[in-house]
Protein backbone atom coordinates (compact mmCIF):
# COMPACT_ATOMS: atom_id res chain seq x y z
CA UNK A 1 0.00 0.00 0.00
CA UNK A 2 1.28 3.44 -0.94
CA UNK A 3 1.14 5.44 2.30
CA UNK A 4 1.63 8.72 0.44
CA UNK A 5 -1.33 8.31 -1.88
CA UNK A 6 -4.29 10.67 -1.77
CA UNK A 7 -6.68 7.73 -1.24
CA UNK A 8 -4.96 6.86 2.04
CA UNK A 9 -5.24 10.43 3.30
CA UNK A 10 -8.90 10.62 2.26
CA UNK A 11 -9.49 7.49 4.33
CA UNK A 12 -7.94 9.24 7.33
CA UNK A 13 -10.09 12.34 6.82
CA UNK A 14 -13.21 10.18 6.52
CA UNK A 15 -12.29 8.04 9.58
CA UNK A 16 -12.74 5.01 7.31
CA UNK A 17 -12.70 1.80 9.42
CA UNK A 18 -11.91 -0.33 6.36
CA UNK A 19 -8.26 0.74 6.66
CA UNK A 20 -7.96 -0.24 10.33
CA UNK A 21 -5.21 -2.82 10.68
CA UNK A 22 -3.83 -2.05 7.23
CA UNK A 23 -2.11 1.16 8.32
CA UNK A 24 -1.33 3.00 11.56
CA UNK A 25 -1.03 6.77 11.86
CA UNK A 26 1.58 8.37 14.12
CA UNK A 27 0.95 12.03 15.01
CA UNK A 28 4.28 13.78 15.47
CA UNK A 29 2.90 16.64 17.56
CA UNK A 30 1.35 14.36 20.19
CA UNK A 31 3.56 11.27 20.04
CA UNK A 32 0.45 9.09 19.71
CA UNK A 33 -0.43 6.55 17.02
CA UNK A 34 -4.02 5.80 16.02
CA UNK A 35 -6.11 3.67 13.72
CA UNK A 36 -7.49 5.49 10.61
CA UNK A 37 -11.01 5.49 12.06
CA UNK A 38 -10.02 7.28 15.27
CA UNK A 39 -12.78 9.80 16.12
CA UNK A 40 -10.28 12.39 17.38
CA UNK A 41 -9.74 15.57 15.38
CA UNK A 42 -7.85 14.90 12.15
CA UNK A 43 -4.27 16.22 12.39
CA UNK A 44 -2.49 18.12 9.64
CA UNK A 45 -1.16 15.88 6.94
CA UNK A 46 2.43 17.06 7.39
CA UNK A 47 2.30 15.96 11.03
CA UNK A 48 1.33 12.35 10.28
CA UNK A 49 3.63 9.40 9.71
CA UNK A 50 2.23 6.11 8.42
CA UNK A 51 3.26 2.64 9.55
CA UNK A 52 2.50 -0.88 8.35
CA UNK A 53 2.23 -2.32 11.85
CA UNK A 54 1.62 -1.27 15.44
CA UNK A 55 5.11 -2.53 16.23
CA UNK A 56 6.62 -0.13 13.70
CA UNK A 57 4.78 2.80 15.27
CA UNK A 58 5.95 1.76 18.73
CA UNK A 59 9.53 1.36 17.53
CA UNK A 60 9.37 4.92 16.18
CA UNK A 61 8.51 6.18 19.66
CA UNK A 62 4.73 6.55 19.41
CA UNK A 63 2.37 5.26 22.10
CA UNK A 64 -1.08 3.81 21.53
CA UNK A 65 -4.09 6.12 21.50
CA UNK A 66 -6.27 5.52 24.56
CA UNK A 67 -9.38 6.48 22.63
CA UNK A 68 -9.27 4.30 19.51
CA UNK A 69 -6.93 1.57 20.86
CA UNK A 70 -5.17 0.84 17.56
CA UNK A 71 -3.44 -2.26 18.92
CA UNK A 72 -6.87 -3.93 19.21
CA UNK A 73 -7.74 -3.73 15.49
CA UNK A 74 -8.15 -6.85 13.35
CA UNK A 75 -4.87 -8.02 11.84
CA UNK A 76 -3.82 -6.86 8.41
CA UNK A 77 -5.21 -9.13 5.68
CA UNK A 78 -2.03 -8.44 3.73
CA UNK A 79 -0.17 -11.08 5.72
CA UNK A 80 -2.62 -13.78 4.61
CA UNK A 81 -2.50 -12.63 0.99
CA UNK A 82 1.29 -12.67 0.88
CA UNK A 83 2.87 -16.06 0.20
CA UNK A 84 6.43 -14.71 0.42
CA UNK A 85 8.92 -14.69 3.28
CA UNK A 86 7.34 -11.70 5.02
CA UNK A 87 3.83 -13.13 4.92
CA UNK A 88 5.05 -16.47 6.27
CA UNK A 89 7.06 -14.75 9.00
CA UNK A 90 4.15 -12.57 10.10
CA UNK A 91 1.85 -15.58 10.39
CA UNK A 92 4.40 -17.45 12.50
CA UNK A 93 5.03 -14.45 14.75
CA UNK A 94 1.28 -14.11 15.27
CA UNK A 95 1.21 -17.75 16.37
CA UNK A 96 3.87 -17.00 19.00
CA UNK A 97 6.88 -18.73 17.43
CA UNK A 98 9.33 -15.96 18.44
CA UNK A 99 8.18 -16.14 22.07
CA UNK A 100 8.55 -19.93 22.14
CA UNK A 101 11.58 -20.50 19.92
CA UNK A 102 13.27 -17.11 19.55
CA UNK A 103 14.33 -15.38 16.35
CA UNK A 104 16.64 -18.29 15.55
CA UNK A 105 13.66 -20.66 15.66
CA UNK A 106 11.67 -18.37 13.38
CA UNK A 107 14.53 -18.14 10.89
CA UNK A 108 15.03 -21.90 11.02
CA UNK A 109 11.40 -22.54 10.15
CA UNK A 110 11.58 -20.11 7.27
CA UNK A 111 14.87 -21.48 5.96
CA UNK A 112 16.75 -18.15 5.99
CA UNK A 113 19.33 -16.46 8.19
CA UNK A 114 18.19 -14.31 11.12
CA UNK A 115 19.74 -11.27 9.46
CA UNK A 116 17.83 -11.78 6.22
CA UNK A 117 14.52 -12.33 8.02
CA UNK A 118 15.07 -9.18 10.09
CA UNK A 119 15.97 -7.12 7.03
CA UNK A 120 12.90 -8.25 5.07
CA UNK A 121 10.49 -7.63 7.97
CA UNK A 122 11.85 -4.14 8.61
CA UNK A 123 11.56 -3.30 4.91
CA UNK A 124 7.90 -4.37 4.66
CA UNK A 125 6.38 -4.34 8.17
CA UNK A 126 8.56 -1.55 9.54
CA UNK A 127 9.85 -3.58 12.49
CA UNK A 128 11.97 -6.64 13.18
CA UNK A 129 10.72 -9.95 14.64
CA UNK A 130 11.52 -9.02 18.24
CA UNK A 131 9.60 -5.73 18.02
CA UNK A 132 6.65 -7.42 16.33
CA UNK A 133 6.54 -10.13 18.99
CA UNK A 134 6.84 -7.52 21.74
CA UNK A 135 3.83 -5.62 20.39
CA UNK A 136 1.83 -8.82 20.34
CA UNK A 137 2.81 -9.65 23.93
CA UNK A 138 1.68 -6.20 25.02
CA UNK A 139 -1.70 -6.69 23.38
CA UNK A 140 -2.16 -10.07 25.07
CA UNK A 141 -1.18 -8.55 28.41
CA UNK A 142 -3.71 -5.75 28.00
CA UNK A 143 -6.47 -8.27 27.36
CA UNK A 144 -5.54 -10.26 30.45
CA UNK A 145 -5.36 -7.12 32.59
CA UNK A 146 -8.74 -5.92 31.38
CA UNK A 147 -10.70 -9.16 31.43
CA UNK A 148 -9.31 -11.33 34.24
CA UNK A 149 -8.42 -11.11 37.92
CA UNK A 150 -5.12 -12.88 37.27
CA UNK A 151 -2.34 -11.37 39.47
CA UNK A 152 0.07 -9.01 37.73
CA UNK A 153 2.87 -11.57 38.02
CA UNK A 154 0.64 -14.18 36.40
CA UNK A 155 -0.25 -11.81 33.57
CA UNK A 156 3.45 -11.13 33.02
CA UNK A 157 4.39 -14.70 32.25
CA UNK A 158 1.08 -15.67 30.63
CA UNK A 159 1.62 -12.91 28.07
CA UNK A 160 5.12 -14.17 27.30
CA UNK A 161 7.30 -11.64 29.14
CA UNK A 162 10.46 -12.90 30.83
CA UNK A 163 10.37 -10.59 33.84
CA UNK A 164 8.01 -8.28 35.73
CA UNK A 165 10.41 -5.40 35.15
CA UNK A 166 10.33 -5.91 31.39
CA UNK A 167 6.54 -6.23 31.51
CA UNK A 168 6.04 -3.01 33.48
CA UNK A 169 8.37 -1.03 31.23
CA UNK A 170 6.65 -2.26 28.05
CA UNK A 171 3.11 -1.53 29.27
CA UNK A 172 4.16 1.94 30.44
CA UNK A 173 5.86 2.70 27.12
CA UNK A 174 3.07 1.46 24.84
CA UNK A 175 -0.03 2.46 26.81
CA UNK A 176 1.35 5.31 28.92
CA UNK A 177 -0.07 3.59 32.01
CA UNK A 178 1.16 1.14 34.61
CA UNK A 179 -0.41 -2.34 34.53
CA UNK A 180 -2.31 -1.63 37.76
CA UNK A 181 -3.69 1.64 36.34
CA UNK A 182 -4.78 -0.10 33.14
CA UNK A 183 -6.60 -2.73 35.18
CA UNK A 184 -8.18 -0.17 37.50
CA UNK A 185 -9.67 1.73 34.52
CA UNK A 186 -11.36 -1.43 33.28
CA UNK A 187 -12.49 -2.41 36.75
CA UNK A 188 -14.15 0.97 37.12
CA UNK A 189 -15.97 0.32 33.87
CA UNK A 190 -17.33 -2.95 35.21
CA UNK A 191 -15.66 -5.21 32.63
CA UNK A 192 -13.33 -7.14 34.90
CA UNK A 193 -14.41 -10.76 35.23
CA UNK A 194 -13.74 -13.48 37.75
CA UNK A 195 -14.31 -16.78 36.02
CA UNK A 196 -12.58 -19.99 35.07
CA UNK A 197 -12.87 -18.89 31.46
CA UNK A 198 -10.90 -16.08 29.88
CA UNK A 199 -13.58 -13.99 28.20
CA UNK A 200 -12.64 -11.48 25.51
CA UNK A 201 -13.67 -9.93 22.22
CA UNK A 202 -12.16 -10.80 18.84
CA UNK A 203 -12.78 -7.85 16.47
CA UNK A 204 -13.39 -8.21 12.75
CA UNK A 205 -14.03 -6.03 9.72
CA UNK A 206 -17.75 -5.86 9.08
CA UNK A 207 -19.76 -7.38 7.59
CA UNK A 208 -19.48 -10.99 8.76
CA UNK A 209 -21.77 -13.77 7.52
CA UNK A 210 -21.64 -15.46 10.93
CA UNK A 211 -24.64 -17.75 10.51
CA UNK A 212 -23.19 -19.42 7.43
CA UNK A 213 -19.77 -19.69 9.06
CA UNK A 214 -21.11 -21.47 12.15
CA UNK A 215 -23.29 -23.67 9.94
CA UNK A 216 -20.29 -24.70 7.84
CA UNK A 217 -18.38 -25.75 10.96
CA UNK A 218 -21.42 -27.38 12.53
CA UNK A 219 -22.07 -29.60 9.50
CA UNK A 220 -18.54 -30.96 9.85
CA UNK A 221 -18.44 -31.19 13.66
CA UNK A 222 -16.80 -34.28 15.15
CA UNK A 223 -18.42 -35.80 18.22
CA UNK A 224 -16.24 -35.26 21.27
CA UNK A 225 -14.15 -32.52 19.61
CA UNK A 226 -16.73 -29.96 18.45
CA UNK A 227 -20.29 -28.90 19.02
CA UNK A 228 -22.64 -26.06 18.09
CA UNK A 229 -24.86 -24.97 20.97
CA UNK A 230 -27.26 -22.02 21.05
CA UNK A 231 -25.59 -20.38 18.08
CA UNK A 232 -22.06 -20.72 19.48
CA UNK A 233 -19.31 -22.96 18.16
CA UNK A 234 -17.26 -24.91 20.71
CA UNK A 235 -14.22 -27.10 20.27
CA UNK A 236 -11.11 -28.47 21.93
CA UNK A 237 -7.64 -27.06 21.29
CA UNK A 238 -4.17 -28.56 21.07
CA UNK A 239 -1.76 -25.74 21.92
CA UNK A 240 2.03 -25.37 22.33
CA UNK A 241 2.01 -25.72 26.14
CA UNK A 242 -1.09 -27.83 26.72
CA UNK A 243 -4.71 -28.34 25.79
CA UNK A 244 -7.84 -26.28 26.17
CA UNK A 245 -11.27 -25.46 24.82
CA UNK A 246 -12.92 -22.44 23.26
CA UNK A 247 -16.44 -21.14 22.73
CA UNK A 248 -16.90 -18.65 19.88
CA UNK A 249 -20.17 -16.74 19.80
CA UNK A 250 -20.86 -14.14 17.06
CA UNK A 251 -21.92 -10.69 18.27
CA UNK A 252 -22.35 -7.28 16.69
CA UNK A 253 -18.87 -6.15 15.62
CA UNK A 254 -16.93 -8.87 17.38
CA UNK A 255 -16.77 -12.54 18.30
CA UNK A 256 -17.27 -13.22 22.00
CA UNK A 257 -14.56 -15.78 22.79
CA UNK A 258 -14.26 -17.77 26.01
CA UNK A 259 -11.15 -19.87 26.63
CA UNK A 260 -10.47 -22.62 29.12
CA UNK A 261 -6.70 -23.22 28.99
CA UNK A 262 -4.46 -25.64 30.85
CA UNK A 263 -1.59 -23.14 30.49
CA UNK A 264 -2.22 -19.40 30.23
CA UNK A 265 0.89 -18.96 28.10
CA UNK A 266 -1.20 -20.41 25.28
CA UNK A 267 -3.67 -17.52 25.20
CA UNK A 268 -1.93 -15.68 22.37
CA UNK A 269 -1.77 -18.78 20.18
CA UNK A 270 -5.36 -19.70 21.03
CA UNK A 271 -6.59 -16.24 20.04
CA UNK A 272 -4.69 -16.23 16.76
CA UNK A 273 -5.89 -19.71 15.82
CA UNK A 274 -9.47 -18.72 16.60
CA UNK A 275 -9.07 -15.73 14.30
CA UNK A 276 -7.70 -17.99 11.56
CA UNK A 277 -10.55 -20.47 12.04
CA UNK A 278 -13.17 -17.76 11.47
CA UNK A 279 -11.08 -15.76 8.96
CA UNK A 280 -11.49 -12.65 11.09
CA UNK A 281 -8.59 -10.74 9.51
CA UNK A 282 -10.24 -10.82 6.09
CA UNK A 283 -11.11 -7.56 4.36
CA UNK A 284 -14.65 -8.04 2.96
CA UNK A 285 -14.49 -4.75 1.06
CA UNK A 286 -11.49 -5.92 -0.97
CA UNK A 287 -13.23 -9.20 -1.76
CA UNK A 288 -16.36 -7.38 -2.93
CA UNK A 289 -14.29 -5.03 -5.09
CA UNK A 290 -12.80 -8.03 -6.93
CA UNK A 291 -15.80 -10.38 -7.05
CA UNK A 292 -18.82 -8.09 -6.61
CA UNK A 293 -19.02 -6.96 -10.25
CA UNK A 294 -18.06 -10.31 -11.76
CA UNK A 295 -20.83 -11.44 -14.16
CA UNK A 296 -21.35 -14.90 -12.64
CA UNK A 297 -20.57 -14.27 -8.98
CA UNK A 298 -21.52 -10.64 -8.51
CA UNK A 299 -25.07 -11.18 -7.28
CA UNK A 300 -23.99 -13.90 -4.82
CA UNK A 301 -21.20 -11.77 -3.41
CA UNK A 302 -23.31 -8.64 -3.05
CA UNK A 303 -26.02 -10.67 -1.30
CA UNK A 304 -23.58 -11.99 1.33
CA UNK A 305 -20.55 -9.64 1.31
CA UNK A 306 -19.32 -10.90 4.67
CA UNK A 307 -18.87 -14.55 3.72
CA UNK A 308 -15.55 -15.90 4.99
CA UNK A 309 -13.30 -18.88 4.24
CA UNK A 310 -13.34 -21.15 7.32
CA UNK A 311 -9.83 -22.06 8.42
CA UNK A 312 -8.64 -24.35 11.18
CA UNK A 313 -7.09 -24.30 14.65
CA UNK A 314 -4.85 -27.26 13.80
CA UNK A 315 -3.45 -27.78 10.29
CA UNK A 316 -2.54 -31.42 10.96
CA UNK A 317 -6.06 -32.18 12.11
CA UNK A 318 -7.55 -30.52 9.04
CA UNK A 319 -5.33 -32.52 6.69
CA UNK A 320 -6.25 -35.80 8.37
CA UNK A 321 -9.93 -34.91 8.19
CA UNK A 322 -9.62 -34.08 4.49
CA UNK A 323 -8.28 -37.58 3.79
CA UNK A 324 -10.91 -39.22 6.00
CA UNK A 325 -13.58 -37.37 4.02
CA UNK A 326 -12.56 -38.78 0.66
CA UNK A 327 -15.32 -40.76 -1.07
CA UNK A 328 -17.82 -40.41 1.79
CA UNK A 329 -20.51 -37.94 2.84
CA UNK A 330 -19.96 -35.31 5.50
CA UNK A 331 -21.80 -37.48 8.00
CA UNK A 332 -19.68 -40.48 7.09
CA UNK A 333 -16.49 -38.45 7.41
CA UNK A 334 -17.55 -37.15 10.82
CA UNK A 335 -18.32 -40.69 11.96
CA UNK A 336 -14.88 -41.93 10.88
CA UNK A 337 -13.20 -39.00 12.59
CA UNK A 338 -15.20 -39.57 15.79
CA UNK A 339 -14.03 -43.21 15.88
CA UNK A 340 -10.45 -42.02 15.45
CA UNK A 341 -10.89 -39.57 18.32
CA UNK A 342 -12.45 -42.21 20.57
CA UNK A 343 -9.58 -44.61 19.89
CA UNK A 344 -6.58 -42.28 19.91
CA UNK A 345 -7.72 -38.85 21.12
CA UNK A 346 -6.54 -37.24 24.35
CA UNK A 347 -9.16 -36.59 27.02
CA UNK A 348 -9.61 -33.05 28.29
CA UNK A 349 -9.11 -32.56 32.01
CA UNK A 350 -12.12 -30.22 32.02
CA UNK A 351 -14.71 -31.14 29.38
CA UNK A 352 -16.89 -28.38 27.93
CA UNK A 353 -20.37 -29.73 27.29
CA UNK A 354 -19.95 -32.61 24.85
CA UNK A 355 -16.42 -31.46 23.97
CA UNK A 356 -14.39 -34.09 25.79
CA UNK A 357 -11.34 -34.93 23.66
CA UNK A 358 -8.55 -33.34 21.66
CA UNK A 359 -8.10 -34.64 18.13
CA UNK A 360 -5.13 -37.08 18.03
CA UNK A 361 -1.82 -35.62 16.93
CA UNK A 362 -0.05 -36.71 13.76
CA UNK A 363 2.72 -38.17 15.94
CA UNK A 364 0.22 -40.33 17.81
CA UNK A 365 -1.48 -41.50 14.62
CA UNK A 366 1.83 -42.33 12.95
CA UNK A 367 2.55 -44.83 15.73
CA UNK A 368 -0.89 -46.42 15.71
CA UNK A 369 -2.25 -49.40 13.80
CA UNK A 370 -4.89 -47.91 11.54
CA UNK A 371 -6.03 -51.28 10.19
CA UNK A 372 -9.17 -51.16 12.33
CA UNK A 373 -10.49 -48.06 10.56
CA UNK A 374 -13.44 -48.87 8.31
CA UNK A 375 -12.12 -47.42 5.06
CA UNK A 376 -10.61 -48.73 1.83
CA UNK A 377 -7.00 -49.88 2.04
CA UNK A 378 -5.86 -47.23 -0.45
CA UNK A 379 -7.24 -44.43 1.70
CA UNK A 380 -5.76 -46.01 4.82
CA UNK A 381 -2.36 -46.00 3.10
CA UNK A 382 -2.86 -42.35 2.15
CA UNK A 383 -3.68 -41.50 5.76
CA UNK A 384 -0.61 -43.33 7.06
CA UNK A 385 1.64 -41.63 4.51
CA UNK A 386 0.21 -38.24 5.47
CA UNK A 387 0.58 -38.58 9.24
CA UNK A 388 4.07 -40.07 8.85
CA UNK A 389 5.18 -37.11 6.72
CA UNK A 390 3.66 -34.63 9.18
CA UNK A 391 5.15 -36.36 12.23
CA UNK A 392 8.63 -36.45 10.71
CA UNK A 393 8.29 -32.81 9.55
CA UNK A 394 9.02 -33.97 6.02
CA UNK A 395 5.78 -32.16 5.19
CA UNK A 396 5.11 -28.75 6.77
CA UNK A 397 1.65 -27.21 6.53
CA UNK A 398 1.67 -24.77 9.44
CA UNK A 399 1.04 -21.01 9.36
CA UNK A 400 4.51 -20.27 8.03
CA UNK A 401 4.70 -23.01 5.42
CA UNK A 402 5.78 -22.23 1.89
CA UNK A 403 2.49 -22.76 0.06
CA UNK A 404 4.13 -23.95 -3.15
CA UNK A 405 6.36 -26.45 -1.36
CA UNK A 406 3.45 -27.66 0.78
CA UNK A 407 1.33 -28.30 -2.29
CA UNK A 408 4.17 -30.25 -3.89
CA UNK A 409 4.68 -32.29 -0.74
CA UNK A 410 1.00 -33.17 -0.54
CA UNK A 411 0.75 -34.17 -4.20
CA UNK A 412 3.79 -36.44 -3.78
CA UNK A 413 1.93 -38.55 -1.20
CA UNK A 414 -0.03 -41.61 -2.40
CA UNK A 415 -3.78 -41.12 -2.54
CA UNK A 416 -3.68 -37.32 -2.34
CA UNK A 417 -4.57 -35.48 -5.53
CA UNK A 418 -5.25 -31.89 -6.62
CA UNK A 419 -8.69 -31.58 -4.96
CA UNK A 420 -7.49 -32.68 -1.51
CA UNK A 421 -4.36 -30.54 -1.88
CA UNK A 422 -6.32 -27.40 -2.70
CA UNK A 423 -8.84 -28.04 0.07
CA UNK A 424 -5.97 -28.27 2.56
CA UNK A 425 -4.37 -25.16 1.04
CA UNK A 426 -7.63 -23.26 1.43
CA UNK A 427 -8.33 -24.16 5.04
CA UNK A 428 -5.02 -25.23 6.63
CA UNK A 429 -2.56 -23.00 4.75
CA UNK A 430 -5.01 -20.09 4.73
CA UNK A 431 -4.43 -19.40 1.03
CA UNK A 432 -7.20 -16.97 -0.07
CA UNK A 433 -6.51 -17.89 -3.71
CA UNK A 434 -6.84 -21.68 -3.38
CA UNK A 435 -9.28 -23.10 -5.91
CA UNK A 436 -10.91 -26.47 -6.60
CA UNK A 437 -11.75 -26.54 -10.34
CA UNK A 438 -12.76 -30.22 -10.33
CA UNK A 439 -15.04 -29.92 -7.30
CA UNK A 440 -18.55 -31.22 -7.96
CA UNK A 441 -20.13 -28.48 -5.87
CA UNK A 442 -18.26 -25.78 -7.78
CA UNK A 443 -19.27 -27.27 -11.12
CA UNK A 444 -22.91 -27.73 -10.14
CA UNK A 445 -23.07 -24.15 -8.89
CA UNK A 446 -21.55 -22.85 -12.12
CA UNK A 447 -24.09 -24.83 -14.13
CA UNK A 448 -26.92 -23.24 -12.12
CA UNK A 449 -25.43 -19.81 -12.75
CA UNK A 450 -25.40 -20.29 -16.50
CA UNK A 451 -22.51 -22.63 -17.26
CA UNK A 452 -24.98 -25.34 -18.18
CA UNK A 453 -22.90 -27.88 -20.05
CA UNK A 454 -22.42 -30.92 -17.77
CA UNK A 455 -19.61 -32.14 -20.02
CA UNK A 456 -17.34 -29.14 -19.40
CA UNK A 457 -13.84 -30.07 -18.41
CA UNK A 458 -12.41 -28.85 -15.10
CA UNK A 459 -9.94 -26.66 -16.99
CA UNK A 460 -12.80 -24.42 -18.08
CA UNK A 461 -13.70 -23.65 -14.47
CA UNK A 462 -10.05 -22.91 -13.79
CA UNK A 463 -9.83 -20.53 -16.74
CA UNK A 464 -13.02 -18.81 -15.66
CA UNK A 465 -11.64 -18.39 -12.14
CA UNK A 466 -8.60 -16.47 -13.37
CA UNK A 467 -10.77 -13.36 -13.12
CA UNK A 468 -11.37 -14.08 -9.43
CA UNK A 469 -7.77 -13.85 -8.26
CA UNK A 470 -6.53 -13.34 -5.57
CA UNK A 471 -9.80 -14.37 -3.86
CA UNK A 472 -10.70 -17.64 -5.56
CA UNK A 473 -11.19 -19.38 -2.19
CA UNK A 474 -13.91 -16.85 -1.38
CA UNK A 475 -15.49 -17.56 -4.76
CA UNK A 476 -15.60 -21.26 -3.83
CA UNK A 477 -17.42 -20.44 -0.59
CA UNK A 478 -20.02 -18.37 -2.44
CA UNK A 479 -20.52 -21.12 -5.02
CA UNK A 480 -20.94 -23.80 -2.36
CA UNK A 481 -23.37 -21.65 -0.39
CA UNK A 482 -25.45 -21.01 -3.55
CA UNK A 483 -26.37 -24.71 -3.65
CA UNK A 484 -28.43 -24.28 -0.47
CA UNK A 485 -31.39 -21.83 -0.43
CA UNK A 486 -30.54 -21.00 3.18
CA UNK A 487 -27.09 -19.85 2.10
CA UNK A 488 -25.28 -22.49 4.10
CA UNK A 489 -22.71 -25.00 2.90
CA UNK A 490 -24.05 -28.40 1.81
CA UNK A 491 -22.21 -31.72 2.10
CA UNK A 492 -21.89 -32.23 -1.66
CA UNK A 493 -18.64 -30.32 -2.29
CA UNK A 494 -16.36 -32.48 -0.14
CA UNK A 495 -18.00 -35.86 -0.46
CA UNK A 496 -15.90 -37.27 -3.29
CA UNK A 497 -12.31 -38.13 -4.03
CA UNK A 498 -10.04 -36.46 -6.56
CA UNK A 499 -10.53 -39.32 -8.99
CA UNK A 500 -14.30 -38.98 -8.81
CA UNK A 501 -14.15 -35.23 -9.16
CA UNK A 502 -12.13 -35.52 -12.36
CA UNK A 503 -14.20 -38.34 -13.79
CA UNK A 504 -17.61 -36.87 -12.98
Amino acid sequence: MDFNSDSVWRAIEACDPRFDGWIFCGVKTTGIYCRPSCPARTPKRENVSFFASAAAAQAAGFRACKRCRPDATPGSPEWDLRADLVGRAMRLIADGVVDREGVSGLAGRLGYTERHVHRQLVAVAGAGPLALARAQRAQTARILLETTTLPITGVTFAAGFQSVRQFNATIQEIFAMTPSTLRARMQKGGRLQDSEALSLRLPYRAPLEAEGLVAFLGLRAIAGVEEVRDGAYRRSLRLPHGTGAVELRPADGYIHARYWLADLRDLGAAMQRSRALLDLDSDPQSVVEVLGNEPLLGALVRKAPGRRVPGTVDSHELAVRAVLGQQVSLRGAATLAARLVAAYGEELERPLGTVTHVFPSAEALADMDLASLAMPATRRRALHALVSALASKELVIDAGADRIEARGGLLALPGIGPWTTEYIAMRALGDPDAFLPSDLGVRHALEQLGRRSPTEKPLNAEQLAEHWRPYRAYAVQHLWASLDPAGQAKPTPISTTDAEQLAA
